[in-house]
């Protein structure tokens, strides 16, 4: 079963201004993370308004139910579907409990789960959905009750939270936001005059003019409230952090900066990488929209064959990897695509992707580019072979699915038609700046908290 990965927000407003269309525009910047549903609920102290539902960003809010959304504090969510069940965890989720209201959205993947919904299960309590998101805040609203404060139950909660989680939660006056000891899921704090907010990639705040003030750091709890920005760092330091490594890969935008590091130079930087490990002879070099645009360019720079845009993207497509079924993804593929015959035609040509994961957008995309007239295709991969799954909510099935563990690397070349494969080494990755305190589990099998692939 494969569960959530996603994009959150957050905003508080000192001055009183309605925060919901900085939040729309937010959201709409974080579309690529989550194409199913999405939502704001927003809060002016006195009651809560709330927009949320099934699809895009411009599809759910309109000129209509967007001004509705008052107040100086809300929270946002964009959300893909699961593999293999009904998405019914549209959030922000909101809850009202003895005290007050709280409002949660969530990146992540709890990994004791099961055991922790069984715990509040037999305590009476009852749940609408399998969303993760709603189980935290169950747990929250018991910890409320124990403690002074909600930042307190937050960090109660966190505590006994196995995984990864990047939360933004909303009480009555307060909006709060934590990250797992690990840090697995990106998150930051933003600034724009006397506004600040909250968002899971820093490309957020520059569509709305706001100036990155800081990521929260992994372990970390940052409460807004009427008396300021206040951080809490009991949990940091706990563990070494282990940023998820395929945020760099394909999940993050390159105009966003993931605990301080450009996506986009770090792409180059492995680009650069991939020619010096897996070198080819060719005319022409293509990277695939949009996440291996910028691996393509690196591996052009490096070794001085010429980029040129070579596949032509309809931009209304969403992204094939998170896509519900294989089903699905292979129409995607057909239709989102289109080569560039005039730039292949009678060339021999290295493809640049981001990934191969069960190979049939690979094989799909090679076949473009023949039938365009290339008289090569030399595929090249900006990632080590996924030989296990991801258990903390990044889109990577179960590994018998896995081309890498079905197939060697020859056989995964000959199923998708490559005249030659080659997949970035490890090691390429400390090259390139990525070292030390990244989780690279789907490469290696090294979970950093110990838990077990599928």
């Amino acid at each position: 079963m494969i569960h959530e990965e996603c994009g959150v927000m957050g905003a508080y407003d000192f001055d009183g201004g309605d925060v919901a269309l900085d939040l729309y525009h937010g959201l709409y910047t974080l579309q690529h993370r989550g194409q199913e549903s999405c939502g704001i609920v927003t809060n002016d102290y006195v009651k809560l308004y709330t927009v949320k539902g099934k699809g895009l960003v411009n599809e759910v809010f309109t000129k209509y139910n967007l001004p509705t959304l008052k107040g100086k504090i809300g929270v946002g969510h964009v959300l893909y579907g699961y593999t293999g069940e009904e998405n019914d965890g549209v959030q922000p989720i909101v809850s009202r409990y003895c005290k007050g209201s709280m409002t949660i959205c969530m990146n992540g993947t709890i990994t004791n789960y099961d055991e922790l919904r069984s715990e509040l299960e037999s305590r009476g309590a009852i749940f609408q959905s399998s969303s993760h998101a709603e189980m935290v805040m169950n747990m929250v609203a018991v910890a409320r009750t124990q403690t002074h404060s909600a930042e307190e139950a937050m960090l109660a909660t966190a505590a006994k939270l196995k995984g990864a989680f990047s939360i933004v939660l909303m009480s009555p006056k307060k909006l709060m936001a934590v990250r797992d000891p690990y840090g697995f899921k990106p998150l930051s704090l933003g600034k724009r005059g006397n506004a600040y907010f909250f968002a899971s990639e820093t490309a957020a705040f520059d569509v709305i003019r706001a100036q990155t003030v800081c990521d929260v750091r992994p372990g970390e709890l940052i409460k807004i409230d009427d008396n300021g920005v206040t951080h809490f760092d009991s949990m940091v330091g706990k563990v070494k952090p282990a940023q998820c490594i395929f945020e760099y890969v394909y999940f993050a935008r390159p105009d966003s900066y993931i605990d301080g590091k450009s996506v986009y130079k770090a792409r180059i930087d492995i680009g650069r990488e991939l020619y010096k490990a897996a070198p080819a002879q060719a005319d022409i070099v293509i990277g695939v929209p949009s996440s291996g645009l910028h691996f393509a360019l690196g591996y052009s720079y490096e070794s001085g064959i010429s980029y040129v845009d070579g596949l032509m993207k309809n931009s209304y497509v969403g992204r094939t990897f998170i896509k519900g079924t294989d089903e699905i993804r292979r129409e995607a593929v057909s239709i989102k695509l289109n080569a560039l015959r005039g730039a292949i035609e009678g060339k021999s040509v290295v493809l640049v992707d981001d990934s191969i994961v069960r190979g049939t957008t690979s094989a799909n995309l090679i076949r473009l580019v023949k039938d365009a007239g290339a008289k090569a295709v030399h595929m090249r991969i900006a990632s080590p072979p996924f030989v296990y799954s991801c258990p903390y909510g990044s889109d990577i099935p179960e590994r018998k699915a896995l081309a890498a563990v079905r197939m060697s690397v020859e056989e995964i070349r000959k199923s998708i038609d490559a005249d030659s494969l080659g997949y970035l080494p490890m090691s390429a990755f400390a090259r390139a700046g990525l070292a030390d305190r990244y989780c690279d589990a789907c490469f290696t099998g090294k979970y950093p908290d110990g838990a077990e692939s599928r």
